[in-house]
């Protein structure tokens, strides 16, 4: 039987080419962990968007009046009755922010210190008097977003922006 070779890998090999493949995981992982964070922050824009166009076309279809957070279907809640200008408020998801995925809309009158907090979801500006906020909607967070944008004064005097808001 001499002379035959014997087919197969040595430990060497193997160990090669699991650091190999170890080393392309460590590289790999963040970059699609950052993909799925930029794709979170991507879907809250576009849900902002969403709700901006609804409310809208609903201040067209109300004689210029936006919604009113003083009915019994709360903040907003007329843009989803009967799926007419929404199906439902869409989720804000604000990845790296410590703060939760959340549709709640907070309705508030705008004055010197309403501004967004980190409660998560939407802030909405509930203040017919004020020509200047009044349905005006942006993300309810004050922390950085992916780009590291972080707060920038409204030319309203009092309130805040983030980064989030100015898209």
């Amino acid at each position: 039987m001499a002379g035959k070779a014997e087919k197969g890998f040595t430990l060497i090999e193997m160990m090669i080419v699991v650091a190999v493949i170890g080393v392309l995981a460590a590289i790999s992982v963040p970059k699609f962990s950052e993909l799925i964070d930029k794709s979170r922050e991507g879907a809250t824009k576009g849900s902002l968007s969403a709700i901006r166009s609804a409310l809208h076309i609903y201040y067209a279809g109300n004689e210029g009046r936006f919604p009113t957070s003083d009915t019994d279907l709360g903040t907003l809640g007329c843009l989803t009755q009967s799926s007419k200008y929404l199906r439902e408020i869409p989720a804000a998801k604000l990845p790296r922010t410590g703060v939760a995925e959340s549709r709640t809309v907070k309705g508030v009158i705008a004055d010197a210190i309403a501004q967004p907090d980190d409660a998560g979801g939407w802030f909405y500006y509930d203040d017919e008097a004020d020509n200047g906020t009044w349905g005006g909607v942006v993300v309810n967070c004050t922390r950085e977003d992916i780009r590291n944008a972080y707060l920038t004064s409204a030319s309203v005097p009092g309130h805040t922006y983030t980064s989030w808001s100015t898209f």
